[in-house]
């Protein structure tokens, strides 16, 4: 007999029940529920249990919810404590009685309580976030390009800007990238911090049976001076034709740039690799470089875009005063939060020298729900958007071309990893 919703226990796991919190995690993931030894000990050295909800029948577990601390790279380059939401599912005998809300609620108040300024994560599928304040805040772009027609010189081997590019094995990989991807971040709206498990699991010094390892190439580019100012891993594939003609795909593993210079060079070293007609570029940023460093830009094609990270506000005045603003002005605007964790009303005033966002009982300009504000803090949306669709409401004419005046960026935001 199932249970009722109010017999099914919600709570932190302990150490001994984390092998069946990973077996729901991969039914629910459709992944083969058998969990090996490998994975309960890499798991268990770094989930933090008191942030690790599990959902339990009797002593079944039968829904997973993990969260932890993050780093957020905000508008102007301001790190901000995040609520980093992952592992989040719910068994098919178990749906729709309400366990996701009851974990979310949970673990949205505790990063409340700490002193999050906002929440953060991936959204496997669509509907499910926004109910919980969530609003998709950046995008991601996958591109194939066609090296036959792209353009370029096949016989290039160096570039032109008396830089230069060396392949290096991952010992090399574990002490440049780090820094490398700290300047990155630094400068790039919407990324993320990486832990050393990252470098560690990025270069097969942690290998596990649920992810299969292959050893990527890496190639890293050095400008005049030495500095080393990009990383990119590929792996190639073994294609040949009928007719004995080199047919081979290099797929992009992980690419940082933090000149476009290494960029351009990085490009170029990807597709003049001898073999290589093919070239995927992995998760990019909807306005990256890559298309027009390419002489026929029509040789890269889009085969994937879709949201990426979504952010839930949760400190409406921190997390308005630690961006940057390009435009000057002031917008009072109403936050509705049926959570109970946001709600308010504000008075933003910002410049290029930086903003005040205080609690006003000012007539509202502007009123949105918390996942619209979410969607907009990055400055990737457009409030006129927005308005259109009904999902913004201006309580004064021209309110939300204001916002868009302060909070749109130049460069669209974007999250290079996962999580």
């Amino acid at each position: 007999m199932t249970s009722h919703t109010q017999d099914l226990a919600v709570r932190p796991v302990t150490e001994s029940e984390i092998p069946d919190w990973i077996r729901a995690l991969n039914t629910g993931f459709l992944r083969t529920p058998y969990v090996p030894d490998d994975e309960i000990a890499d798991r268990s050295s770094y989930i933090d249990p008191s942030r690790t909800l599990g959902a339990f029948d009797g002593t079944r577990c039968v829904a997973t919810f993990r969260s932890f601390p993050q780093e957020l790279t905000a508008v102007g380059g301001n790190p901000v404590p995040a609520d980093a939401i992952s592992n989040v599912t719910v068994t098919v005998t178990h749906r729709r009685r309400g366990l996701l809300t009851r974990m979310m609620a949970q673990d949205l108040a505790a990063a409340k309580e700490r002193g999050d300024v906002v929440a953060t994560l991936i959204a496997a599928e669509y509907p499910i976030y926004g109910r919980y304040g969530f609003g998709p805040a950046t995008s991601a772009t996958q591109w194939e390009i066609d090296v036959t027609r792209a353009g370029l010189d096949p016989r290039w081997s160096a570039p032109e800007d008396g830089g230069r590019i060396d392949l290096v094995d991952g010992e090399d990989v574990r002490k440049l990238g780090p820094e490398l991807h700290e300047r990155l971040r630094r400068a790039q709206p919407g990324a993320i911090n990486r832990d050393d498990r990252w470098w560690q699991v990025n270069t097969g010094v942690v290998r596990l049976t649920r992810a299969p390892w292959t050893e990527p190439f890496y190639a890293v580019y050095r400008a005049a001076d030495g500095e080393v100012q990009g990383l990119v891993a590929y792996v190639c594939d073994d294609t040949w034709t009928d007719a004995k003609q080199p047919f081979d795909t290099a797929t992009v593993k992980g690419f940082i740039a933090t000149t476009p210079a290494a960029e351009r060079a990085l490009w170029h070293h990807l597709c003049s690799i001898d073999w290589v007609t093919k070239v995927k570029s992995g998760w990019r940023a909807p306005d990256d470089l890559l298309p027009l460093l390419l002489p026929d830009p029509r040789a890269a094609t889009i085969t994937t875009q879709a949201d990426w990270l979504w952010v839930r506000v949760l400190d409406v005045v921190r997390a308005m005063e630690a961006r940057s603003y390009e435009g000057e002005g002031t917008l009072v605007f109403e936050v509705v939060d049926g959570a109970g964790l946001a709600g308010g009303r504000y008075r933003l005033e910002a410049s290029a020298k930086g903003a005040s966002c205080t609690p006003t009982t000012e007539s509202p300009e502007l009123i949105l729900d918390v996942r619209e504000l979410g969607t907009l803090w990055l400055g990737d949306e457009s409030a006129v958007r927005l308005a259109a669709l009904g999902r913004v409401r201006e309580e004064r004419a021209g309110a939300a071309r204001v916002a868009d005046a302060l909070l749109r960026t130049s460069r669209r935001p974007w999250c290079p990893d996962i999580f």
